[in-house]
């Protein structure tokens, strides 16, 4: 699933072509995702400006000039691409139209934004704007990591008294917004935190030094384009970069990347996921 980096570079890819610009149809393919989509969804974005494009955990969100908000989470396997629209130093090409693409935005401009998804997992609403998070997929979430609100005295208070693996603390929306399993993994080893302590046990001087690697890793997964490892791609359909700097994820049996470690990446589940970690640096 899409995390956090992949949803923040999709949604800077859709800002040149979707924010101030009118949505001048909608082609919705079929009546549903995970979910219905929303009564006459087509009819409502018709005609709308996007006056703004935001992100909240794993959800984009358009801000529309009708005085609603579009949300959109890809789920598993979808994929938002423009074409028709000068992306980077070209312009992609109007593809001809694939099976999955269940949802097409025609932009005013002559671009065209399409939400293709084989497995069918991911959503849309449509809300009023006003309603802000108390919508009932955003009213739980925590604090964004790379937000104000995420630092030391706020993880420490939230980890305190819970039993949970942190890997598995860190994975839970409520605590935190829009981690998922590969960055984690990855945070928790340029921290040298095992994915087994319990939650309750990082102690200070850990959480004092996971907040910044947490929002070091998310930074540089951004920078990279995300992850690309089976259906995810940019807006532009590049493929993300960061996979090939994973330290431990998806690395079982290979060697510890830390210098002078003997170690090897191990593999355990936890909570249904895999967790990826060295035995010999993260206690």
């Amino acid at each position: 699933m899409p995390e956090l980096p992949e949803v923040e570079t999709v949604r800077t890819g859709l800002v040149p072509v979707m924010e101030s610009a009118v949505i001048a149809r909608a082609d919705v393919n079929r009546p549903d995702l995970r979910w219905p989509f929303p009564e006459r969804m087509a009819e409502r974005l018709a005609g709308q400006r996007v006056l703004r494009l935001r992100r909240r955990s794993k959800y984009i969100l358009a801000d529309l000039d009708s005085d609603e908000t579009l949300l959109i989470h890809l789920g598993m396997s979808g994929r938002i691409l423009v074409s028709g629209a000068p992306l980077g130093s070209c312009a992609r090409l109007h593809a001809t139209p694939e099976r999955h693409d269940h949802v097409v935005f025609h932009m005013e401009s002559g671009a065209r934004v399409t939400f293709n998804d084989p497995r069918r997992f991911g959503a849309m609403d449509l809300y009023p704007t006003m309603l802000g998070e108390d919508h009932p997929l955003l009213a739980k979430l925590g604090p964004e990591p790379l937000g104000n609100r995420f630092d030391e005295s706020y993880l420490a208070a939230a980890l305190s008294g819970r039993a949970s693996p942190i890997k598995s603390a860190l994975l839970d929306q409520r605590i935190v917004a829009g981690l998922g399993n590969i960055y984690v993994c990855e945070a928790l080893f340029r921290a040298g935190v095992s994915p087994r302590r319990k939650a309750r046990n990082l102690g200070a001087r850990r959480a004092r030094a996971l907040v910044p690697v947490i929002r070091a890793v998310l930074r540089e997964a951004i920078e990279a384009g995300g992850s690309s490892l089976r259906d995810y791609r940019q807006a532009d359909g590049e493929l993300g970069y960061f996979q090939h700097r994973f330290d431990v994820y998806d690395r079982e049996g290979q060697p510890c990347r830390t210098p002078d470690c003997p170690g090897t990446v191990r593999r355990i589940v936890q909570s249904g996921r895999s967790s990826f970690y060295c035995p010999l640096c993260q206690r």
